[in-house]
């Protein structure tokens, strides 16, 4: 079973088109939004099963340049 993910992302200023260019040539994400406030970009991402969410984060997207910081929300099935 995968891992429902949604990062927030801070780009450094005048980079978001191309943050947002970059994730989309990875093909890793299933929603990606512009967004208004503390962060630039929201995005849903399904880490694969047996992965660490914490790495696959980190060597899938966090090499992105422009990307200043992140904050990951997990999901979990509560209902």
């Amino acid at each position: 079973m995968t891992t429902c993910v949604f990062i927030q992302i801070r780009c450094k200023p005048g980079t978001t088109y191309r943050v947002a260019e970059g994730i989309a040539l990875k093909e890793i994400h299933s929603e990606l939004f512009s967004t208004s406030g503390e962060y630039d970009l929201l995005m849903k991402l399904y880490i694969p099963e047996g992965e660490d969410v914490g790495k696959f984060i980190n060597d899938n997207l966090l090499d992105i340049d422009g990307i200043e910081r992140s904050l990951t929300t997990l999901t979990f099935k509560a209902f």
